[in-house]
């Protein structure tokens, strides 16, 4: 490889960034190569002007109170960044240079040397531009002019419907940056992703394509295509005596470094080289439940007369996956088959990790996929209002062993395909990201938006919208044809939830994929097309125990709200407003209607009196309530083939329905996934004054085998009731183990003072507990906790006594804090240890510790 003429060079670092009023300044003025910007203001790239203000203490940070409310003249102005650097150029070697900036938010003019090398439009794509006779040998510039959103919708005409902000259909952009329901609004400008040179010489390779046609126990083929582009100049065409002669040696190489199948040069011919790579006893790519996540290095390198010009080098997973609509008896299936397994999907929805997309550091995705790992979730639907992710995403994903479910940028509004302009933008967007992403071993499904077809039904039906379907064009035509070109391999979803038939509406569970907003929004079900949507705001409209109701075949959303932890409310509040009922509170909840969650936990855990009372109950309902609906849809699994959270993340810190809030500490119910989304799960299912159920679901690929245990305590821990069961439960499947009586097990003891554990005895099963009353019908005895902090291993032991402690928490005042465990409950005299550890192994602040109960403290 030593010949290899490509290279690249990063222009990534520190810029400067200035802004004037619209009109201000002569853009060729301010483009100037040789402007004076000493005075201008440095800015990070990758990065965003509102993060680089923050940075130089310009603005107030924009999540601190209402300071984002501040900031709202940044989107008003025309915004320049600039950078200088040094080129070193032979005029004899006929090189290819391309300028190529991996974000620009988002109406961006490129200038080099003074010279406007492009315009771009779109902040959901990569940009390359040819500046091959723009530079120069020595110094040059580069200068980006980013015009105000406004200038560029303020004539177009505004839809029926486009949820929280109508200007947004005509600008390819993050929707999330206009406001959603669980984020504020902060309109982001500049330079998001990074920024490089690449210089070629002769050829390059266009794009490499790999997808895995088949595999077995003994062999696997991988088919490979390479697209090559000639980069000689009109000049070097003609002069040459003989046409260049084209090659590619294609290779596949294991984690030691040996190849295990090639295809040595293979010529190209009309700029494609293709081949099928035969790779026997393969080790294949697996989600980290069923198996490895084991990537190869495929390898692709091009020459030209024989010289080694340019060199493809990325991951890749041998695997395949396919959407399987039907079950064997022709019923109605969504399940994903992996390998030939059909494999129960367990995940969250992704939302960007920062409204401030361009300042998200690496390690924020490195640590919230490993998260989800630890919670046991094996897919993440990323979100349509949000960003085609950045390559670090995928790259975790497929590292780690997750399935993405990927949705196309279309979210809650129409969209003029109507517009020649508009849907040759989306065109290159679609065909931009489906070229960067198809290699991806993670990437399960692409999907076309998020909830426009059903929601178009529903305020069609209310009379929200009279005009035609807009957008329909995209999400049926022209993104299906583009993945019929691109990316054959994997399956296409026009919308999520899609389906619906004999006259139900989209979200039909009978059909394709659901999301249950009938609990938490309190919508109404089931509906037919057409029908009038209502909404149910009440307790019994929107709680949790409607689930039970939903039989749906795959569960893409459905979730409830959870106040943030505690440090991240006190971090970003002002003083004296860190109270239940507080303005700032208020307005750290962007839900339409903060009257939903008062409803939930009424019905549960009866209302909040105080800040404590709202965290603790809060995160108890939101935990007890997904448990609650995933333990159901993981009983059914012989219909229901996945649950997927909204959401796993927060990209501010805020009220939301995530699991893991801005500051990286998860929320009761991320604790609470490591068992409800645990391969081998022990459930009780039961309703007041009904048997009591007790099942085992098995995901895994063997057989579990062994005893079920059923232990039933008093409050005060006194063992009422134990009996065994044997359990014997096939690979992938979901067993009713026993039924009983609730006066069985209770004795001469009333429901509400007894709470039931189910233990596995001889196969592996996290511990489940449960009460079988809700907790506002639960007098809790006071507990007594006793806690020893051991400095040296960064662990703290956890001692109840006199009664069972409810809900054991263990706050410490700094982010990203790992607990082993969290929101546990310990019966008296049961003792446990908590690892805690921050990912950058930064010494942690145990003496400001803080363990508490919901019926207890700290002794």
């Amino acid at each position: 490889m030593v010949n290899v003429h490509r290279s690249t060079q990063d222009l990534s670092g520190q810029w400067r960034i200035q802004h004037y009023e619209v009109g201000e300044k002569r853009a060729m003025d301010v483009a100037a190569a040789a402007l004076d910007d000493r005075f201008w203001i440095g800015a990070a790239v990758p990065g965003d002007v509102h993060g680089a203000l923050v940075e130089r203490g310009i603005i107030d940070p924009p999540y601190f109170g209402h300071n984002d409310a501040k900031s709202r003249w940044i989107e008003q102005k025309e915004w320049w960044y600039r950078t200088t650097f040094n080129l070193e150029l032979d005029a004899s070697s006929e090189e290819h240079v391309e300028l190529v900036f991996e974000g620009l938010d988002t109406f961006a003019t490129v200038y080099v040397n003074g010279h406007e090398a492009g315009k771009t439009t779109n902040m959901l794509m990569s940009h390359t531009l040819d500046v091959t006779r723009l530079l120069r040998s020595g110094w040059n510039a580069i200068a980006v002019k980013f015009d105000p959103l406004h200038l560029h919708h303020r004539d177009k005409e505004m839809f029926d419907w486009s949820s929280y902000t109508k200007e947004r259909p005509w600008l390819r952009k993050a929707a999330m940056n206009f406001g959603w329901d669980w984020g504020p609004r902060i309109v982001t400008v500049g330079i998001w992703g990074a920024v490089r040179l690449e210089r070629y010489t002769v050829a390059k390779l266009q794009n490499v394509y790999a997808r895995t046609e088949s595999v077995s126990k003994t062999e696997a083929q991988v088919q490979v295509t390479a697209d090559v582009q000639s980069v000689l100049s009109f000049r070097s065409r003609h002069k040459r005596a003989q046409p260049v002669i084209t090659t590619c040696d294609i290779r596949l190489i294991n984690d030691t470094g040996d190849v295990v199948a090639s295809s040595a040069s293979l010529s190209v011919t009309e700029g494609k080289a293709e081949t099928v790579l035969d790779v026997l006893h393969p080790r294949l790519w697996w989600t980290h439940d069923l198996g490895e996540p084991y990537l190869y290095n495929l390898e692709v390198t091009l020459y030209a007369d024989g010289i080694a010009v340019d060199r493809y080098y990325q991951a890749y997973g041998i695997r395949t996956i396919e959407l399987t609509l039907h079950n064997e008896q022709g019923e109605g299936r969504f399940a994903f088959i992996l390998n030939g397994l059909t494999i129960y999907a367990k995940g969250a929805n992704w939302i960007p990790a920062d409204q401030l997309i361009g300042m998200i550091p690496n390690s924020r995705y490195r640590e919230l996929v490993e998260l989800s790992v630890e919670a046991h979730m094996n897919m993440l639907r990323v979100w349509a209002g949000g960003i085609y992710e950045k390559d670090v995403f995928y790259d975790e994903c497929d590292r780690q062993g997750v399935l993405v479910w990927q949705d196309f940028a279309f979210a809650n509004a129409l969209f003029p395909d109507f517009n020649r302009d508009f849907m040759h933008n989306v065109q290159q967007e679609v065909e931009n990201n489906v070229l960067r992403l198809r290699n991806r071993a993670s990437l399960a499904i692409w999907c076309g938006n998020n909830e426009i077809d059903w929601l178009y039904d529903m305020k069609t039906a209310s009379g929200d919208i009279t005009s035609p379907f807009y957008g329909q064009h995209i999400y049926h035509e022209l993104i299906p044809e583009a993945l019929e070109r691109l990316d054959p391999s994997r399956p296409y979803w026009p919308s999520s939830p899609y389906g619906g038939n004999h006259g139900q509406d989209a979200n039909d569970p009978d059909t394709g994929d659901r999301h249950n907003w009938q609990v938490w929004h309190g919508s109404v079900y089931p509906r037919k097309e057409g029908e009038i949507p209502v909404l149910d705001y009440s307790i019994e409209g929107v709680t949790f125990k409607n689930y039970k109701k939903d039989h749906a075949l795959f569960s893409s959303e459905f979730g409830m709200h959870a106040s943030a932890n505690r440090y991240t409310l006190e971090k970003n509040m002002p003083a004296g407003q860190f109270y239940w009922g507080s303005p700032e509170m208020a307005y750290r909840n962007k839900d339409t209607n903060h009257q939903k969650g008062i409803l939930l936990m009424e019905g549960y855990t009866g209302i909040p009196q105080n800040i404590e009372e709202y965290m603790n109950f809060s995160m108890l309902t939101q935990a007890e309530g997904l448990r609650y609906g995933i333990e159901h849809f993981r009983r059914i699994n012989d219909r229901n083939s996945g649950a997927l959270v909204w959401q796993l993340n927060d990209s501010w810190p805020g009220t939301s329905w995530s699991m893991i809030d801005y500051e990286l500490l998860p929320k009761a119910s991320f604790y609470y996934a490591k068992t409800f989304f645990h391969p081998v799960l022990l459930s009780l299912e039961h309703e007041p004054e009904q048997p009591l159920s007790l099942w085992v679901v098995n995901d895994t690929r063997d057989e579990v085998a062994g005893e079920l245990r059923l232990n039933v305590y008093d409050l005060h821990g006194e063992r009422l009731y134990s009996t065994t069961y044997e359990v014997r439960v096939q690979a992938q499947t979901s067993m009713r183990i026993e039924t009983l009586e609730e006066a069985e097990v209770l004795g001469t003891r009333q429901a509400e003072e007894v709470m039931v554990e189910l233990r596995a005895e001889g196969f592996k099963a996290p511990m489940n507990r449960y009460f079988l009353r809700d907790p506002k019908d639960i007098v809790l005895p006071q507990s007594q906790l006793s806690v020893h902090v051991n400095e040296e291993e960064q662990s703290v032991t956890v001692t109840a006594s006199a009664a069972i402690a409810r809900m054991v928490k263990l706050e410490l005042p700094l982010g990203r804090i790992r607990c082993s465990d969290n929101y546990f409950d310990l019966l008296p005299g049961e003792s446990r240890t908590v690892t805690l550890r921050h990912p950058e192994n930064r010494a942690l602040p145990l003496t400001e510790l803080r363990v508490s109960a919901l019926n207890g403290i700290e002794a």
